[in-house]
């Protein structure tokens, strides 16, 4: 059901973890961009046209416009299960809990008397943020890109999910619930690369926004990387990973039952177990066979994972063995079950999120933890982080510089542009001084 790796021994690598010894989802974006390329560009020109085409050739739908009526979002409110309306207002109030807490201040640096640089944080003027839909639905993903976009003082968002042929062409009812809660009246029903593209350009119907941000397909991260420089964007997020560092105090009952839950989400997701463990590593395994028998999913998302080449049991000697395996891995979601687990956590440098111990699973932080799920994927936590308040705001610096205080500093600037031979750079010091500037040669 799941592989293993040895690493064990002489078959751990001397120089370090090689990425490529590790399981990991095959994800060729550079080859889907060509074929995103020609719908973004068909979205440009024709605009709704193509939004509505694009949802009848993939989604199966035939539909007239794309934004979703302001009543469609407030009957989706009104007639949410009271259950699933009180587990939303839960991690939405926890969201804004930890993501108030990132709010940035301005600060200015006296740098000498009369000279000072501030630092003013700006949200970005507009967003689109994306739900993805499919498999499974995601109001969840609603809180996780709206609250910090809202926490951060962007002044106008909007929400693209695809449009579902059970639902008349809107998005997912409770996806719409999900975005009346939060107050957001602009959604579009929109999916993949042509969501972004409706993003990037603008139509007739939505305005162009600066930045893109949420989780979705290969086409979705395709389109972001396609379009990035036009829009901003997060990440280009591929399948949902989690890795697991855990030892012989770990209980295989949660490592098994947390490994299958990421692998819930989609055939490509990874599920990684790293242990010293070969009596853990049989359990867990014992396990899977125990469990996966028992859950929803198995045959299209659960049991192709684990079986993937991306899954697997790796296998160390100890745990500095196995704090540099998942440090190579940079895991999108990283969970440590081992003795003193918040202090092995400590040590841990690359990761989406961490999560520590046994009552912390991943599962908590999809959900109401109070942490962000929209995170990095395939490796990249070792350059990049979760979406966060920070994601929307833009630093600034401000220089303000009197007259005594430029000329404090101005025979440093002249030598450094002369050095550079930038002449001009100096000249423009100079002529706000008694100097003669010097003919260009």
């Amino acid at each position: 059901m799941i592989s293993r790796i040895d690493l064990r021994g002489a078959a751990f690598p001397e120089g370090g973890i090689d990425r490529d010894l590790l399981p990991r989802a095959e994800l060729d974006v550079e080859a889907a961009l060509e074929k995103v390329r020609p719908i973004c560009d068909d979205v440009r020109h024709r605009g709704t046209a193509a939004l509505i085409d694009y949802a009848h050739r993939f989604d199966g739908v035939t539909m007239e416009r794309v934004r979703v009526p302001a009543e469609a979002l407030e009957s989706a409110l009104a007639e949410l299960d009271p259950a699933v309306r009180a587990a939303l207002e839960e991690a939405v109030r926890r969201a804004r809990l930890v993501h108030r807490d990132q709010r940035r201040t301005d600060h200015t640096t006296q740098v000498v008397p009369g000279g000072t640089v501030t630092e003013r944080w700006v949200p970005v003027d507009r967003v689109g943020l994306y739900v993805p839909g499919g498999r499974s639905v995601y109001p969840s993903s609603v809180v996780m890109n709206v609250v910090p976009a809202q926490e951060a003082g962007v002044a106008s968002m909007a929400v693209a999910s695809p449009p579902q042929a059970e639902f008349g062409g809107l998005p997912h009812p409770t996806i719409l619930a999900a975005c009346a809660l939060l107050g957001v009246d602009e959604v579009y029903a929109a999916g993949g690369a042509q969501a972004v593209a409706m993003f990037a350009y603008g139509t007739e119907d939505c305005r162009p926004v600066s930045m893109v941000t949420g989780p979705g397909n290969i086409w979705v991260a395709a389109a972001k990387r396609l379009l990035k420089g036009r829009i901003g964007i997060d990440a280009e997020a591929g399948p949902t990973e989690i890795a697991i560092l855990a030892d012989a105090t770990a209980d295989p009952v949660h490592v098994a039952a947390d490994l299958i839950s990421q692998a819930e989400h989609d055939p490509l997701a990874a599920s990684v177990l790293v242990t010293d463990s070969e009596e853990l590593a049989a359990a867990v395994e014992k396990e899977l066979e125990t469990q996966v028998g028992a859950t929803k999913h198995v045959a299209d998302r659960i049991g192709p994972a684990l079986a993937g080449r991306q899954s697997g049991i790796v296998l160390v000697d100890g745990l500095e063995q196995g704090l540099a395996v998942v440090d190579a891995y940079a895991a999108e979601h990283l969970e440590i079950q081992t003795e003193d687990a918040a202090a092995v956590a400590a040590r841990v440098r690359n990761a989406g999120a961490i999560f520590v111990g046994a009552y912390a699973p991943v599962s908590l932080g999809d959900y109401a933890a109070g942490s962000n799920h929209v995170l990095p994927t395939g490796g990249c936590a070792c350059h990049s982080s979760g979406l966060s308040v920070q994601s929307f705001l833009r630093g600034i610096h401000v220089v303000d510089y009197t007259r005594d205080a430029l000329a404090e500093i101005a025979g440093h600037v002249v030598t450094l542009a002369e050095a550079e031979d930038l002449p001009a750079h100096g000249a423009a010091v100079k002529a706000r001084f008694d100097w003669k500037v010097p003919p260009s040669k």
